[in-house]
């Protein structure tokens, strides 16, 4: 048993060491569905709903981040942009 988990440990290890952007968040969401599927006795079902959900979540939060980067400092969403000042008269 304790080879098996070894071996086990291992090749998640290797595998998440190679995951490629666009599987962001399936290994985790993977491995999270697959211990909740097999308390229902459904593993491969749980596995395959966690990669779906896992990969939708992370790619979600990577576009958050991506609207949070391309905004201004100090500006909030929905806000208009400030006005510029006018010049002062002499």
């Amino acid at each position: 048993m304790k080879t098996f988990l070894g071996a086990l440990v291992l090749g998640l290890s290797i595998a998440a060491a190679s995951v490629s952007a666009q599987a962001k968040g399936c290994i985790k969401g993977a491995l999270v569905g697959g211990a909740a599927g097999h308390v229902a006795h459904h593993g491969l079902l749980g596995a395959a709903a966690g990669c779906v959900i896992g990969h939708h979540e992370a790619a979600k939060r990577a576009r958050e981040e991506k609207e949070q980067q391309d905004q201004p400092a100090g500006a909030t969403p929905g806000s208009a942009p400030a006005p510029a000042s006018a010049p002062a008269k002499q």
